[in-house]
């Protein structure tokens, strides 16, 4: 071996140094970065020359190099962010993103996601975002660029009304005809503004309900005490109505009925309690469909109310003029198990006189009566206590948000909330033989196998972490640490190459 060879080993100790002092100047660079994933510089010794020793053959090295330079994928901590569309990924998993101007697929763990001005969902670079519609609750079909053209929730016509309330047993009879059990049916009078003064009943509430177009519409319930026997049963008279002027339907013949004395006249029956308060009966009349405009009032067209599957008695409403009109359950609290009536010989309004029993009115054999049930205590005002509807008008998007199986979800004004989007993840057999690109861009190789697609949670993904990015994985004190040791490194090995340096000279000058 030669002392020239001591000056080429120093030096490839002083190129190797210089490479780990790159890459670790490129993790301290990073060390904000979101996604950023931190690299180390691995080395290896160079060839070997043989020499002849006293005790045989012996190899010399010949300095250093660079094996490879390995990526650390481990998760990097979580950073709080106030965009919902910022995502981290808790778990394995890259997200997928193609460049709109080259349909280049690439992959990245950086989740710094917002909605451009045309409705996509990129990165800071301008990448789409893919994943999969979400219909009916199911995200199907093929790969897509997520794209928000629902700038609108559509309505939903109401379809089951539940009103709970109090009626205060010791309340005065109002309603006052021949007939106790149906004289707010005989007082109402769409033809008049109000149908029903306020002193022929004892308590009314109204609540909004909805259309099949997304209007809303008042719904009135009045409520007026009958009786109360000897054993302290309390029963109480009901009707529901809506807006005069609102009422669509037609008869038979074709006829509206919003100018009849009937118009918005929808269900009448009666709420039976116990000396406890407590509901144990009630009953329900709706207009038959076959009754003549002029009818409208007559009691033997009020016949026994159809029941929803649920056990609820239906009203048909129409307020847009439409052929089928809207079927809307009525509930109380108290739903028929078996969906029947049993009567044996009541079956519409008009069977009911001011003679029959209230033990002799229609009733549900089998019924359950919900926690929240109307009840008719005397120790508490008339007071309505809950009411709820399932129908909404048509909502504007108010914001977006991502829950922890990468679902995009659209929260509208209207209250309701869509599943549109589900995020799309990728992973790979082999993470090191992704080639890193920059702008946080991972691309796939023949060293890392094709991508295996999956959604969060699944499959061995991750879970998506929403309003959050993942920080860079490189650790500052490890890495300085590194600093130093590779700056020693430098320094000792420029020390060979500066005695191989005096070596040289003091050779030189032999010749003298």
């Amino acid at each position: 071996m030669s002392v020239t060879s001591s000056l080429y080993t120093g030096i490839s100790g002083l190129n190797v140094n210089s490479e780990a002092t790159s890459v670790v100047s490129n993790n301290l660079a990073n060390s904000s970065t979101v996604g950023f994933k931190g690299s180390t510089a691995v080395f290896e010794d160079l060839f070997y020359s043989s020499i002849t020793t006293g005790s045989g053959g012996s190899q010399v090295g010949n300095g250093a190099g660079i094996a490879t330079v390995n990526t650390d994928y481990t998760q990097g901590s979580y950073e709080d962010s106030s965009i919902s569309t910022n995502v981290a990924l808790n778990g394995d998993g890259y997200f997928i993103v193609i460049d709109p101007d080259t349909g280049a697929t690439r992959y990245t763990r950086a989740g710094n996601f917002d909605f451009d001005n045309e409705g996509y969902l990129v990165d800071t670079y301008g990448n789409q975002v893919q994943g999969w519609k979400v219909e009916d609750g199911t995200a199907s079909g093929s790969l897509t660029t997520i794209q928000l053209d629902q700038s609108q929730s559509p309505p939903k016509a109401t379809s089951e009304v539940s009103v709970t309330m109090n009626l205060n047993s010791q309340s005065t009879d109002e309603a006052v005809t021949t007939n106790p059990y149906t004289s707010l049916f005989e007082l109402y009078d769409g033809t008049e503004e109000p149908p029903l003064d306020d002193s022929q009943y004892s308590y009314s509430t109204t609540m909004t309900i909805y259309d099949e177009n997304g209007s809303a519409h008042d719904l009135t319930v009045y409520m007026d005490p009958v009786d109360v026997d000897s054993d302290g049963n309390i029963i109480w008279e009901y009707v529901i109505a809506t807006e005069a002027s609102d009422d669509q339907r037609t008869d038979s013949s074709g006829n509206n009925l919003n100018t009849t004395s009937g118009a918005g006249l929808a269900m009448a029956g009666t709420l039976t309690f116990n000396s406890e308060g407590q509901m144990t009966s009630m009953t329900a009349f709706t207009l038959a469909s076959n009754a003549a405009s002029t009818d409208t009032k007559v009691a033997s067209n009020w016949m026994l109310a159809d029941l929803s599957d649920s056990g609820l008695p239906e009203v048909n409403l129409n307020f847009t003029g439409s052929t089928d009109g809207q079927e809307v359950a009525i509930s109380f609290g108290m739903s028929s198990d078996d969906n029947t009536w049993t009567s044996s010989s009541i079956d519409d309004l008009g069977d009911i006189t001011a003679a029959t029993d209230y033990s002799d009115l229609p009733y549900f054999a089998d019924y359950t009566l919900g926690s929240s049930a109307t009840t008719s205590y005397s120790d508490s005002s008339s007071a309505t206590y809950t009411i709820s509807q399932d129908g909404y008008a048509t909502g504007s998007l108010k914001s977006v948000s991502v829950d922890k199986n990468g679902i995009i979800i659209g929260n509208y004004s209207n209250g309701e909330s869509i599943e549109l989007y589900q995020l799309a993840l990728a992973d790979f057999p082999n993470k090191d033989g992704l080639e890193a690109e920059g702008s946080n861009l991972f691309r796939a190789t023949t060293e890392s196998g094709e991508a295996i697609i999956g959604t969060a949670g699944s499959a061995g993904f991750g879970k998506v972490v929403s309003n959050a990015l993942e920080a860079s994985n490189v650790d500052l004190a490890s890495q300085l640490t590194e600093l130093i040791i590779i700056q020693a490194a430098y320094q000792a090995n420029s020390k060979v190459v500066t005695t191989a340096d005096e070596l040289l000279q003091t050779a030189i000058g032999l010749k003298r």
